[in-house]
């Protein structure tokens, strides 16, 4: 067991099922990646941190750093965002899709495979 895998355990049910689609699409588009809890959170580290995320209250935090979401601010309209996170309700289905495609932009800003 990691300890994301730990990290998600611990966590609430209703967090849950955002906390390992995440954390799945993570693993998969990131094999070379170290995993860690950074700052408190699960994180994935290849030269540097490439991403966090974090099950909140209310909603899944998540931490792919300002440059992604700048990229990505149209699709990402409708939910609650900051500098440097997005904020995914539980109430809402997870934007697989789109999570994968910010993944994938990370990747590439830092030239990985």
């Amino acid at each position: 067991m990691t300890l994301i895998s730990e990290y998600i355990e611990a966590a609430p049910a209703e967090q849950k099922p955002h906390l390992e689609a995440l954390y799945r699409l993570a693993k998969e588009l990131l094999p070379e990646a170290t995993e860690k809890i950074s700052y408190g959170i699960p994180t994935f580290y290849q030269h540097e941190n490439l991403l966090h995320f974090a099950g909140m209250q209310k909603h899944l935090g998540f931490y792919p750093t300002p440059k992604v979401i700048e990229h990505f601010a149209a699709q990402l309209v409708s939910y609650k965002t900051s500098k440097g996170a997005v904020q995914f309700p539980y109430q809402k289905p997870l934007p697989e899709s789109l999570i994968r495609k910010m993944i994938l932009e990370r990747k590439k800003e830092l030239r990985l495979k």
